[in-house]
């Protein structure tokens, strides 16, 4: 299982949540306050990728995002782990978020009471560092999750990764095959996850043919020529911290050119947080730079909104 090494620093001494809350809103690795990027009233971002249960404190991270302007996030579960994890807690985070957030001492942070926790969405999939793993007990409870539960939405994250082969390729390939079978089978959403095997992900996904709810790739952080095979498909892309770092330049033409309904913003927090917090804990409110960084490449009227109804629509 994949586990990120430490929690922000006040979170581990631990404080009190509400303190945390309040003192330590957005802060970069070096435990430095960042000013959160202003957006048009009414705006709404979603994080189309987060892993909650990675988190040290989710409801309290839950509670920040939604100070932010994040109204909606999608968490991911994995069946070859523990998805019982996210599927008994998430109700206790949202309910300690609303507390938080209810706290009249986060006023002075965000001016734009009253605030709710953020709507939460649920995928569950066999990621490819586990498809060693994955076995028809595994399908199953996959199956059980997606068919029994109203918040799982969708199958994910699923797909390819050659960079850790942490399970071997023909394995990682037969897996992400019966997963997008499953998707057929059960009407479902399919969210990839390709790492430096971007051209077999798209061989498998032609020969399987693209699920009839759609396809998302998560996390994209190459340049618009590897994306645009993804397009023509009908996938959508989501865009997460690489869209914000200096040397991205290719991620940020691939986002300038790409369809705007095809647009999402996400996270994969705890991984990958955007610069200006790059180093620190990745977290659902640090959605809010790459949904800046994104507004500002695509200057359209209304983008933000479009790739917050884009989430909506394809999970929902």
């Amino acid at each position: 299982m994949r586990t990120v090494s430490s929690a922000a620093s006040s979170v581990a001494s631990g404080e009190a949540p509400e303190q945390v809350f309040y003192d330590t809103l957005l802060r970069d690795a070096k435990h430095k306050v960042v000013e959160a990027p202003v957006f048009a009233p009414g705006t709404r971002i979603a994080d189309t990728h987060a892993h909650l249960d990675m988190l040290h404190h989710p409801g309290l991270a839950l509670a920040r995002a939604s100070a932010l302007g994040v109204a909606f996030v999608v968490s991911v579960i994995d069946p070859t782990e523990d998805p019982s994890f996210t599927l008994s807690n998430l109700e206790s985070w949202q309910r300690e978020a609303e507390e938080l957030l209810a706290d009249k001492g986060t006023v002075p942070i965000m001016a734009r009471p009253p605030l709710s926790a953020p709507e939460v969405a649920l995928i569950i999939g066999c990621h490819p560092h586990n498809a060693s793993a994955y076995n028809q007990a595994v399908e199953d409870q996959l199956v059980l999750a997606l068919t029994g539960d109203a918040r799982v939405v969708g199958i994910g994250e699923i797909g390819l990764d050659y960079h850790y082969d942490n399970s071997p390729r023909e394995v990682q390939q037969a897996v992400f095959r019966r997963q997008i079978r499953l998707a057929h089978e059960h009407q479902s959403t399919v969210t990839l996850h390709l790492r430096e095997a971007h051209e077999d992900g798209l061989r498998i996904l032609k020969e399987e043919g693209i699920p009839k709810k759609g396809v998302l790739l998560h996390c994209f952080n190459l340049n618009y020529a590897a994306l645009e095979p993804f397009l023509e498909l009908g996938a959508l892309v989501a865009f997460g911290g690489p869209l914000t770092f200096k040397k991205c330049d290719d991620v940020r033409e691939a986002a300038a050119k790409a369809p705007l309904d095809r647009l999402m913003t996400e996270t994969d927090c705890p991984f990958m947080a955007p610069v200006p917090v790059r180093g620190s804990v990745c977290e659902p409110a640090s959605v809010v730079f790459t949904a800046r960084q994104l507004g500002d490449l695509r200057q359209e009227p209304h983008a933000l909104d479009q790739a917050f109804n884009n989430a909506r629509r394809f999970f929902c």
